[in-house]
């Protein structure tokens, strides 16, 4: 469209005009002249923004029916809004990624900080996923995703339409697969260290906070020996950053159990041990090993050692052909003849059936999977009563050496006790 045949909208006379000439990107309802032809803008229209002078200062797109009525999207009030200038701004926008990143999983689009104002894409390796929190983003997301698609490579877009701001906007809240086919399991992301499991699809926003990476990475730094707390944690945001910088322990509170569900992924991916409190402490993990080596593997430039339900030859085999580097078989080097266990846990591992075990802090302190023994049985296999790590574990040893039968000692054993 060009200028002329573009509708104006017009900044009130007491408006701070100089604002908008040093690049301020919204216009308020109570800062223009609102008069009938301005209310019938279709909302996601592009118009010119002029002084109360009339003179142009940008061009806008418009939604009279939001607090915010216009964004500035150009200070040239004559460009095109067309795919060739959503394509340079996405170049431009990822160029300066790629200066930073050495991975394509970051935010590739920061709204009005990289020329989109009200838009937001996060880029998951292969995949992307849209907020478009603006009308104008909304009705443009075809052009959007075509160039998203052109300039990155990735075969996956999704448009998320959860949160507030497209409410405000009078946008639906309709999620959709714009291109290509969804993940189907959550996404690995490495970043400051830790591993996070990113749910494209079910999660809050677009999976994972990108933003806070620098936040986490500087909490990360304070962590060394810490016990954390991470209080509206999400995925483990801070608690797997403090983690990975070396604190002794995390604990993560969230809302969503399935937030927490990732979370505990996320440590088990960073090799800490993840559980939950209370009951679900026995729930196994949402994915298994066979299923994460592979993602963890196309998402991360380290070795990688698979662990957890592997003990015997083909776990191994199958780990290995997903990439592993290396493979602990875990459970497997009890049963070797000279493993320093006593008859008791050497019974139960000859016995052991596929539901034998159970993660339990009465062994350590800290939670574990392994047999039940009398003290599990009679205190749970999840006690306030035991003491912190390492503390429990010294307590236990004068009950254990005075019950040779292991009544009382630690029984450690994973889930593929029954095969080892």
């Amino acid at each position: 469209m060009l200028n002329s045949e573009r509708p104006r909208i017009r900044l009130r006379p007491n408006a701070m005009v100089q604002k908008f000439r040093h690049g301020f990107p919204w216009v308020y309802d109570n800062e223009l002249v609102m008069d009938r032809r301005s209310r019938k803008i279709a909302p996601g229209s592009l118009a010119v923004l002029e002084s109360a002078e009339r003179q142009p200062l940008a061009l806008v797109t418009v939604n009279p029916a939001s607090k915010i009525v216009a964004r500035v999207l150009a200070r040239d009030p004559e460009v095109q809004i067309d795919q060739a200038w959503i394509t340079a701004r996405l170049q431009k926008a990822l160029a300066l990624r790629e200066r930073l990143y050495d991975a394509p999983f970051y935010r590739l689009v920061h709204a009005e900080a990289d020329g989109f104002p009200g838009v937001i894409i996060d880029r998951f390796g292969e995949a992307a996923v849209i907020q478009p929190n603006a009308a104008w983003a909304e009705s443009g997301l075809e052009m959007l995703c075509a160039a998203l698609v052109a300039v990155t490579g990735v075969k996956c877009v999704l448009k998320n339409a959860a949160g507030r701001a497209r409410s405000l906007e009078g946008l639906d809240d309709k999620n959709a697969v714009l291109f290509g086919a969804a993940p189907k399991a959550p996404v690995p992301v490495a970043m400051n260290g830790a591993v996070y499991m990113a749910d494209l699809q079910g999660g809050q926003k677009t999976g994972l906070f990108y933003d806070q990476r620098p936040n986490h990475a500087f909490a990360a730094k304070l962590a060394s020996g810490a016990r954390v707390l991470d209080v509206f944690s999400h995925v483990g945001g801070f608690a797997l950053a403090a983690l990975a910088g070396g604190a002794s322990s995390a604990l993560a509170v969230d809302g969503s159990a399935a937030a927490l569900e990732l979370a505990q992924q996320g440590a088990e991916a960073g090799g800490h041990r993840g559980s939950f409190l209370g009951d679900c402490y026995v729930k196994p993990p949402l994915i298994g090993t066979i299923a994460l080596v592979p993602q963890i593997v196309d998402s991360v430039n380290v070795p990688v050692i698979a662990a957890g339900g592997l003990a015997d030859g083909r776990g191994v085999v199958a780990a290995l052909a997903l990439g592993a580097s290396g493979v602990s078989v875990g459970t497997a080097f009890l049963r070797a003849e000279d493993a320093l266990i006593n008859d008791g846990h050497r019974a139960a591992l000859e016995s052991s059936r596929d539901d034998a075990t159970l993660v339990t802090n009465v062994y350590s302190g800290r939670p574990a999977r392994g047999f039940a023994n009398r003290l599990v049985r009679e205190l749970g296999p999840i006690s306030p009563a035991v003491p912190e790590f390492p503390w429990a574990s010294t307590a236990v040893k004068p009950l254990a050496a005075a019950d040779p039968e292991s009544l009382h000692g630690s029984r450690w054993a994973g889930q593929a006790a029954a095969i080892a």
